[in-house]
């Protein structure tokens, strides 16, 4: 029996099936808010790919197999899976594939049984091989701009130490751990890949990959927060004032962090029915502050909802209000929440380790800088509300 033939007949049933038990599996979180398509992504070639292997009058097309896992694997990695997740999905694609193929295998002699499925397992482990490969190769190439990224911000994080040395104790703080670790694993990984000999620990040699960059993305954060401070202190920034729709600005923002909002299962309301149809005002720091404010909400935000509302007031001001059911804020803390490094935290809760305590510092520097207010309401373990009130037009 030519089991290349039921192989193709019945590639779009596994493709639908292994695409359903994807999305239903729980240890592939990722696949949560991609579409169809791109979860499917360079699989089908994979399994057309098989289908020649298993035909006993083509040649064996390894080929396919080894392009088709490159491009799968460099794919996943752009979409954010970690190691274990494609294992996962290669893992489904061979039962799936056993499955639609059982009943047809059975029909067959045990030669032919045996060398068909030593030949799908085969190309399955050919498969991982080269998506992990090329999966390794894609999170170098980040690694290397996240160094070219660090190494240009260098300079001028060095001239802003010298010059603000009033927060250079709790900077360095802040950057003893993750530039510690970034350099551990570096090294690490830098003198495992400089052995003649076949590194076969490939797990533990992505999971450094993994945290070098986890680690490195932090600092980064925390660098880029340091310098828009910097540059508000230092007068540095200047408002390019210009015609924005402020409806649409926090549409895609919401459509921005959606992912970060699904990961915890929240919802997110949107409502800008009363909103003004444009303000006059800068559009990139007026989407910053809007930004800072939900992402926050998110963040601390475990179960519930984000609410984003949006009004106009009177003839000369508007509100955006960020509300959530989060933990929220002490009242004794709410003075100091808007001060830089200022991080709220508690024997039972502490902060959370990715945050830099300088986001609503640079929300509140903006929001003067645009001419406007913020003012907070919030109560622990019942929510916080975060409203701006910006002028509909900036006075030049």
């Amino acid at each position: 029996m030519d089991f290349s033939q039921v192989l193709a007949e019945k590639t779009d049933t596994i493709l639908d099936k292994w695409v359903t038990a994807v999305r239903k599996d729980r240890r592939i979180e990722s696949a949560d808010d991609l579409s169809y398509t791109a979860v499917k992504d360079h699989i089908p070639n994979v399994l057309q790919a098989m289908v020649t292997v298993l035909s006993k009058s083509q040649d064996n097309d390894v080929q396919s197999i080894v392009t088709a896992s490159f491009q799968h694997g460099a794919i996943r990695a752009e979409q954010g899976y970690d190691p274990a997740e494609i294992a996962r999905e290669y893992h489904l694609l061979r039962t799936v594939i056993f499955d639609a193929l059982q009943a047809d295998l059975l029909k067959g002699t045990p030669v032919d049984i045996i060398r068909s499925m030593r030949l799908v397992d085969a190309i399955i482990d050919e498969a991982i091989a080269r998506c992990f490969k090329s999966y390794v190769e894609q999170r170098l190439r980040e690694l290397q701009q996240l160094q070219s990224s660090l190494t240009l911000h260098n300079e001028e994080l060095t001239r802003l130490i010298s010059a603000n040395q009033e927060y250079l104790s709790q900077l360095a703080h802040e950057l003893k751990h993750p530039l510690t670790s970034i350099i551990g694993y570096s090294d690490l990984f830098l003198r495992q890949q400089r052995r003649k000999t076949e590194i076969k620990d490939n797990s533990a040699n992505l999971e450094h990959i993994e945290r070098v960059l986890r680690n490195g993305r932090q600092l980064l954060h925390l660098i880029n927060d340091v310098l828009e401070l910097s540059r508000y202190e230092a007068g540095q920034i200047k408002l390019q004032l210009a015609p924005t729709d402020v409806r649409e600005l926090i549409n895609n923002v919401c459509e921005m962090l959606e992912p970060l909002a699904a990961g915890k299962s929240l919802k997110v309301v949107v409502d800008c029915d009363r909103a003004p149809k444009e303000l006059i005002t800068d559009p990139f720091q007026c989407q910053q502050i809007v930004t800072n404010l939900i992402s926050n909400a998110i963040r601390y935000t475990e179960s519930g909802t984000v609410i984003i509302m949006c009004q106009v007031l009177d003839k000369e001001r508007c509100a955006i209000a960020v509300c959530d059911t989060g933990i929220g804020i002490a009242s004794e803390n709410q003075a100091q929440i808007f001060e830089p490094y200022f991080r709220v935290s508690s024997s039972d809760r502490p902060y959370l380790p990715d945050s830099t305590g300088l986001g609503l510092a640079i929300v509140s520097r903006l929001v003067k800088l645009l001419q406007g207010t913020i003012n907070l309401v919030s109560e622990v373990r019942v929510g916080s509300t975060f409203t701006v009130i910006l002028p509909l037009q900036i006075e030049s």
